[in-house]
C-alpha cells in the first residue's frame, strides 16, 4: 500500500463515520463506466452525460472494437483505465481505485442507465446518505429491459438478503448506484491489484455480476446510510448482455451466503471501541427510501 493510499484509508477510519454530511454541498462527481466492446453504445451514452461532471473514468475490458477511440473522440477529457483481470466487478473496482472525485457514480455502458438521473442520486447523497442505491421497484422506477426470469430471481435474492440482513432493499441486483468515496470505499474492501492467474481460470470472487450484491451487503454490514432512489432502466441500445441469469444468479446467492457469514465473523471480532462507535449513533439508518 502506498503512503498516499494509507493516508486515504486512515482518513476514512471509524471516527470519521458520517463524513458525508461534512463533504462539499456541490461535490466533485466521478462517473465510472465499465466497457468491453461497447463502441456503438458509447456513441449514444457519452453525449447524454450531464454537464459539470468532475471526471469520466472509462474502464476498458480489453475491447477489440473502437471502444476507447470512440470514448476519446466524444469525450476528450475521458480517463481510460485498463482492467487488471476480467469481469464487470473487476472493471468497477479498477475504476473506483482511479477516481479522484468526492462522489462515485456507477454507470453501465450499454445505455440502460439514464444519465439524467445522476442528479437525483447526488441529491440523495448531499441530503445525508452515504450510499444512493437505484431501485426499479419504487414508484417512479421501472424497467424496459428485465425479463420475467431475471425479475423473479431478483425478487427471491432480495428477499433472502432482507431476511438474513434485516435490510429493506426493493431491488437487489441493479447496477445504477452512487456513493461518497470517503465513507464507502474503505468498507467495500475490493481488490483490484492482484493480477489475473496465468491461463485465466475461474473468475475471482467479486469480479463478476455479483459485484452489486457484494457492495450492497458490505455497505449494509458497515451500518452506512443507504437511500434507495427510483430509477427507470432503459433497454440496451445495441448488442446483447453478457449476463447469464442461472449462472450469475447462483454466484449472487453464493455471494449472499458467504458475505453474511463473513459479517457475522467480523461482528464476533468487534472491539469495545467499535461497539461504542456503533452505539453512539454515528452511523445513519440503513435503507431509508426516497420517493
Amino acid at each position: 500500500m502506498t503512503a498516499d493510499r494509507a493516508a486515504l484509508v486512515d482518513a476514512r477510519a471509524p471516527e470519521h463515520l458520517g463524513a458525508a454530511a461534512r463533504l462539499p454541498a456541490v461535490p466533485r462527481v466521478s462517473v465510472v463506466i465499465p466497457a468491453r466492446n461497447e463502441a456503438r453504445n458509447l456513441e449514444a451514452l457519452l453525449p447524454s452525460l450531464p454537464p459539470g461532471l468532475f471526471e469520466v473514468v472509462l474502464v476498458d475490458g480489453a475491447s477489440d472494437d473502437e471502444t476507447v477511440a470512440v470514448a476519446r473522440r466524444l469525450r476528450p477529457d475521458v480517463r481510460v483505465v485498463n482492467q487488471t483481470r476480467t469481469g464487470k466487478g473487476n472493471a468497477l473496482t479498477c475504476g473506483f481505485a482511479a477516481c479522484r472525485g468526492d462522489v462515485i457514480v456507477m454507470l453501465d455502458a450499454d445505455g440502460s442507465a439514464d444519465p439524467a438521473e445522476i442528479a437525483r442520486f447526488v441529491e440523495a447523497l448531499v441530503a445525508g446518505a452515504d450510499f444512493a442505491k437505484g431501485s426499479r421497484g419504487l414508484d417512479g422506477g421501472g424497467s424496459d429491459d428485465i425479463t420475467l426470469l431475471r425479475s423473479a430471481g431478483n425478487r427471491f435474492l432480495g428477499f433472502v438478503v432482507n431476511v438474513l440482513c434485516g435490510s429493506d432493499y426493493t431491488d437487489l441486483c441493479y447496477g445504477y448506484n452512487a456513493f461518497w468515496a470517503a465513507s464507502c470505499l474503505p468498507v467495500l474492501d475490493l481488490d483490484w491489484e492482484t493480477p489475473a492467474e496465468p491461463g485465466g481460470g475461474r473468475c475471482p470472487w467479486g469480479d463478476g455480476f455479483e459485484i452489486e450484491t457484494l457492495i450492497h451487503l458490505r455497505v449494509a454490514e458497515a451500518g452506512l446510510s443507504v437511500v434507495e432512489v427510483p430509477s427507470h432502466e432503459l433497454s440496451r441500445v445495441h448488442g446483447v448482455s453478457n449476463l447469464n441469469a442461472p449462472r450469475d444468479g447462483l454466484r449472487v446467492l453464493w455471494t449472499i451466503l458467504v458475505e453474511v457469514r463473513r459479517g457475522r465473523h467480523l461482528r464476533k471480532r468487534e472491539t469495545p471501541r467499535d461497539a461504542a462507535v456503533a452505539e453512539s449513533g454515528a452511523r445513519l439508518p440503513v435503507s431509508t427510501i426516497v420517493g
